[in-house]
């Protein structure tokens, strides 16, 4: 064990095991997980060559080899349940995506959440094992986002009680579908449903692609790979063209919706239906946001406690860059980011179980609410731990730029979150929608409740901006409460401001270009409320810590968390009078204090997210903190050091000599 990285376990002022339990939902959980990931690492054929030193074709050839041993790993354990075969799989591709991740992530789900029982009795099993491999193709080369843009069609044909798929138009091609390259033969196709002349609307259709023996394309069928990507290296993203593909009536998933053999058309109770698995997704990748962040805030925090360099007072050794009130403003802003996307993470997934059990007793009331809500904490989350990623990387200096660090791999994989599953500005947009038709329902006296129920105050004299008076504001800005209180102001205040704006506009432009002059303001407005949303999710964990350490170390980061954002967005909140400049500068000092504070505990607070070494795949980020070893112990298995001479110089170089 490194000196250094010991002397900071030795430091630490809470029991890192207790954290980890909370962090896990408790000690059984906790244990379960970690006899998971005793299966994985202690199991010979998961072993693997580092793909790091592989091509492209070998990397996808190892995941899918590795994907179809958890399979069968899963049948021989009998682990059904959704959570641990997630946490199997993410150990068995430690944090990648890989060739069956929308089979498991949006392919089964949308069978559980669209398809009849009928359908369930045909497809399911089948799926559940491995017979039928899915993809979910939803996006187009030309539409992603705007959903009602999507150009593929399916038209009912009543004489055969078929449906006929195609792509119109180039722009048409499903582009994109992770798995659907190469591994699929069944996919999940969203598509305009045209019936008895009428279009209505995107509706799920099981298309089989391929020939379940063969595994060659149908007839009818064009599908193929797209090629190298940013990232995304084991995964055979691919494209889907349908020209005239016949498909039986019930391969139209019909839980909601439904066409009868004449052609009529039975509507869902809720359009937002068919878009379940989109928010389900989002939900998850929030999830993914805090783990990303988490990792990476694990390599660059220890690497920071064992790497040594510059001085601090001239003619003493070199300090750990732990040390250094710079990193330490670089990184535990995100650490503390990295512990609150957790508590919303775990908020978002009890939300959506809760919410989807009211659906399927046929209440859709809280519907609306999830799909905003889903939509812009997706974009929220994304868009700061993908910034997050690339600072812990630049902290690490010149070898984060090494994928032994695996930073650029972590930056890589996490980067596309920004954009699939909806690009996150048209997210914000999405949610402030939401926000906004709720903001005139309450001026209108309607009483709002969840989330939103701020907007509840009557003529929101309360949180207008006012001119600020030489006094106080009121604030105590060492109180997470009283910072929740005026996020949540200032969430007010810009989705009245932007509703105002838009009333505005349409005294002489369309609700369109209303809409469109203020989207700015609209997207601010969101990323306040969905800012307040994580303030306030992060305080109240924070109130039901009962371990006193624990709950000491977890307010500063709380409260950091909180002052940060203020600093970040400090214009907000002077113009709205929440806060006076002073305070500003007040909250400066204090963030430097809980920097300070916040030291001796940093390395206990990323143990505590318990990443096993082979999980992180890290030499900066390895628990015992022997880097440099290990860094040039690395880079000697790098495939060009195979042969002391490389055979380039025998046929470029070597000539060289005799034309001089």
């Amino acid at each position: 064990m490194n000196p250094d990285i010991l002397k900071e376990r030795q430091n630490a002022t809470f029991d890192v095991e207790k954290l980890t339990n909370m962090l896990d939902g408790g000690p059984e959980k906790t244990k379960r997980r970690r006899e998971i990931e005793s299966m994985v690492l202690n199991d010979p054929d998961f072993k693997e060559e580092d793909p790091n030193f592989l091509s492209r074709s070998e990397r996808y050839d190892q995941a899918v080899r590795k994907s179809a041993l958890m399979i069968l790993k899963l049948r021989e354990y009998g682990i059904a349940d959704p959570e641990e075969i997630y946490c199997y799989k993410n150990l068995v591709h430690p944090d990648r995506p890989e060739p069956l991740d929308l089979h498991l992530g949006m392919f089964l789900p949308t069978l559980l959440n669209q398809a009849t029982p009928e359908q369930m009795d045909r497809f399911f099993m089948p799926a559940w094992n491995l017979e039928i491999i899915g993809t979910y193709a939803q996006t187009e080369m030309g539409h992603g986002t705007h959903l009602r843009g999507l150009e593929t069609t399916a038209t009912y044909d009543p004489a055969t009680q078929e449906f006929v798929l195609n792509s119109p138009t180039i722009s048409s091609i499903k582009w994109w579908p992770g798995g659907l390259g190469k591994t699929s033969n069944h996919a999940v196709v969203l598509a305009q449903l045209h019936t008895q002349g009428n279009n209505h609307g995107l509706h799920a259709f099981l298309v089989q692609i391929r020939d379940m023996k063969t595994h060659l394309p149908l007839p009818g069928i064009v599908v193929g790979d797209i090629g190298p990507k940013f990232g995304f290296v084991e995964v055979d993203n691919g494209f889907l063209k349908l020209e005239n593909v016949r498909i039986p009536r019930d391969n139209m998933l019909m839980k909601y919706a439904k066409v009868e053999p004449d052609g009529t058309y039975l509507k869902p109770p809720s359009a937002k239906l068919t878009y379940g698995t989109m928010v389900f997704v989002r939900s998850m990748i929030v999830g993914e946001s805090a783990r990303a962040l988490s990792k990476a805030c694990t390599i660059v925090i220890r690497y920071s406690a064992v790497r040594h360099q510059s001085e601090i007072r001239a003619g003493e050794p070199e300090p750990q860059i732990l040390d250094y009130q710079t990193q330490q403003y670089k990184l535990f802003p995100l650490l503390a980011t990295a512990y609150a996307f957790h508590f919303v993470s775990q908020y978002m997934k009890e939300t959506y179980h809760r919410i989807s059990g009211d659906i399927s007793g046929g209440d859709f009331s809280e519907l609306p609410e999830l799909h905003a809500l889903a939509a812009g904490l997706k974009a929220f989350t994304t868009w700061v731990t993908n910034a997050g990623i690339e600072v812990c990387r630049m902290s690490c200096g010149g070898h984060g730029y090494s994928h032994s660090s695996a930073l650029p791999n972590i930056y890589v994989d996490f980067t596309p979150a920004c954009t699939y599953e909806g690009e996150n500005t048209v997210m914000m947009l999405q949610t402030a929608r939401y926000l906004v038709k709720c903001y005139r329902q309450a001026k209108a006296g309607q009483r709002l409740s969840g989330i939103v129920s701020y907007l509840n105050e009557a003529d929101h004299q309360s949180v207008r901006p006012q001119p600020v008076a030489a006094g106080t504001t009121g604030v105590d800005i060492n109180d997470l409460a009283s910072l929740v209180e005026i996020y949540k102001r200032r969430a007010a205040i810009l989705i009245e401001l932007a509703a105002k704006s838009i009333q505005q506009e349409l005294q002489h432009k369309s609700q369109e270009e209303a809409w469109n002059a203020n989207a700015i303001d609209l997207v601010r407005a969101s990323d306040a409320h969905c800012h307040y949303v994580v303030v306030k999710i992060f305080t109240e964990k924070v109130g039901q810590i009962e371990n006193a350490e624990i709950h000491s170390v977890l307010s500063d980061l709380g409260l950091l968390y909180a002052l940060h954002g203020i600093t970040n967005n400090s214009g907000d909140f002077l113009q709205a009078g929440l806060l006076r400049v002073p305070q500003v500068l007040q909250i400066s000092g204090r963030i430097k204090q809980l920097l300070s504070q916040l030291r001796p505990n940093a390395v206990a607070l990323v143990d505590s997210f318990d990443f096993n070494d082979r999980k992180l795949n890290s030499v900066l980020g390895r628990y015992d903190g022997n880097v440099y070893e290990h860094m040039f112990e690395w880079a000697r298995r790098s495939p060009l050091n195979n042969t002391e001479v490389h055979e380039s110089f025998h046929k470029y170089l070597k000539p060289l000599r005799s034309k001089l």
